[in-house]
């Protein structure tokens, strides 16, 4: 049990403080942060302190991933990873490498349009491969999978239903009811694995918050149980659950989650053609993707949980879904008026689709955006897959700077397992977006991944997220390069070292510059990672 009287005073280090640009060292008494300062000062306030020599360590906030699912990193951490296959070939011998006999194969990661031939095996081959095991490869956005006819047969109903395929992967409600089999034939020793290997790794990364998307066409009610008692530990990182269900609120009760929102599918996702669109797909044109909750139905939901005084939310992709999402907002605010639903911090994830107009009106209802920069890294740029799917349409996705400048409070997280857990990339990524001026500076990007992901999950104390006096102990540890200021004109140089600018400094993170390394990760004071000497 944490002390509470016990301070430990840090010293000789580069604290990233907004009270104190040049702060060298920290105090901390129980879980709380009782000081900012220099290392001198600190040494005659605080006698008898433990002191951590942090010889020139980078000390900033703990990070909050805003958008994770911790069974299914977890899953993917512990098992066969398809990130890496650049070909059908590839992942065919990946497949035929890993099958077990009696065991259903769960692997996760292919991204067809990053491979060097773009065709998918077709089940046959896959069959072959798989020699008779049930098989489920889940493609990166997690919205499609490649199943094999093994599988096929633990669930049949998917036959037939919207987005079965005889040959190939499978998307839309097909996809939902294969999944909610494979999630049956997870055990509780391996789903138990699988959170603990996600809550460590989440801790190496510096990590000390997340927030869990689950629901019924994710992960399952005992997943989310689980998931919450194993990070119940003083020593884990903090999981705020939300449950992507409609108007379940009773189900929210009995979860003990912040809010019904995460995973509500208002549609799909753009990489399996499933996100929906005002007009069809520039290399399908057959389509223009799945649209799942009209504005009615999402008014209803708004509603409800504004009245219970739970957190509403959505997955929200494509500009025909944000423009339903945004009509639901508008009704809802004929019922509840706009301070009430202002004040249920409700949040959207994803929003890569949205416009100026709906950007205000967003923000006048007070509703967070949930995004991961990491998206537009992988597939932004004019030969990315959102370039593909959506040809000139592409550059207006994922509009950071613009959401920002109309008021939209910006929290940032990874979606892991679709991209990693690894947030100084995310920053980065929101920084140097590929499309010039849809980026945020890095200080912004920043606060987006630390304060951000806390003001989403409601907490807007104003200290949160911060290292200055009164706020919560969560930080990190750094081995960093040297430190430098992003300046706000951008008619000057994009970054200083002048410390007399009074702006915190942060690392370097253009491309190519190595990220900071995480040495210990704490948060309310209660060590999670270490392995710092």
């Amino acid at each position: 049990m944490l002390d509470s009287q016990k301070t430990t005073l840090l010293l000789g280090g580069r604290i990233h403080s907004p009270n104190s640009s040049d702060a060298t060292a920290l105090a901390v008494t129980g879980g709380t942060v009782v000081w900012v300062g220099q290392d001198g000062p600190a040494k005659a306030l605080h006698p008898g302190a433990e002191i951590v020599e942090l010889d020139g360590a980078f000390v900033t906030p703990g990070f909050v991933d805003a958008h994770v699912h911790a069974t299914a990193t977890g899953l993917h951490l512990t098992g066969l990873d398809l990130t890496t296959v650049r070909d059908a070939t590839e992942l065919l011998a990946a497949v035929r490498d890993a099958v077990r006999p009696g065991e259903v194969l769960i692997a996760h990661g292919w991204d067809e349009s990053q491979w060097t031939a773009p065709r998918l095996p077709s089940r046959i081959e896959l069959d072959a491969a798989a020699q008779g095991a049930a098989v489920y490869l889940s493609r990166v956005d997690v919205h499609s999978a490649l199943v094999s006819s093994a599988l096929v047969e633990l669930t049949p109903e998917a036959r037939g239903v919207d987005g079965w395929s005889e040959d190939g992967p499978l998307t839309r409600d097909a996809h939902h009811r294969v999944r909610a089999a494979v999630r049956q034939a997870v055990t509780p020793a391996q789903r138990r694995r699988a959170q603990e290997a996600f809550l460590a790794t989440a801790a190496a990364r510096g990590i000390v918050s997340v927030h869990e998307c689950g629901g019924p066409d994710i992960s399952g009610e005992q997943d989310l149980r689980d998931l919450l008692t194993l990070a119940d530990a003083p020593t884990s990182p903090e999981v705020i659950g939300y449950w992507g269900e409609l108007g379940a609120v009773d189900t929210a009760r009995s979860l003990g989650v912040r809010g019904l929102a995460g995973d509500l599918f208002a549609d799909g996702a753009l990489g399996s053609h499933t996100a929906a669109l005002r007009a069809p797909y520039t290399d399908e044109p057959g389509t223009s993707g799945a649209s799942y909750l009209d504005a009615t139905a999402i008014a209803d939901h708004v509603i409800a949980c504004t009245e219970a005084e739970l957190q509403a939310g959505f997955h929200v992709i494509g500009d025909a879904a944000v423009t339903e999402v945004v009509e639901g907002f508008r009704l809802a605010e004929k019922t509840c008026g706009r301070r009430a639903i202002a004040a249920r911090h409700h949040r959207l994830e994803h929003l890569e689709m949205v416009d100026t107009e709906q950007a205000k009106a967003l923000a006048g209802w007070g509703v967070a955006a949930s995004m991961q920069p990491q998206f537009d890294a992988a597939w932004g740029g004019t030969d990315g897959m959102y370039a593909a799917r959506l040809g000139d349409r592409a550059p207006g996705l994922n509009p950071f700077s613009m959401l920002a400048s109309e008021g939209v409070l910006l929290a940032f997280g990874s979606d892991s397992p679709v991209t990693p857990l690894d947030p100084w990339a995310s920053v980065r990524a929101g920084t140097y977006h590929r499309t010039p001026g849809s980026g945020l500076s890095a200080r912004a990007s920043f606060t987006a991944h630390t304060r951000g992901g806390h003001r989403a999950a409601g907490v807007s104390d104003g200290i949160t997220g911060n290292l200055v006096p009164g706020a919560p102990a969560h930080y990190a540890i750094w081995e960093a390069a040297d430190l430098v200021v992003a300046t706000s004109d951008s008619r000057v140089q994009r970054w200083s070292t002048d410390p007399r600018s009074g702006v915190p400094a942060l690392p370097a993170l253009g491309p190519g510059a190595d990220l900071p390394r995480c040495l210990r990760t704490v948060r309310s004071g209660h060590v999670l990672y270490d392995t710092f000497t």
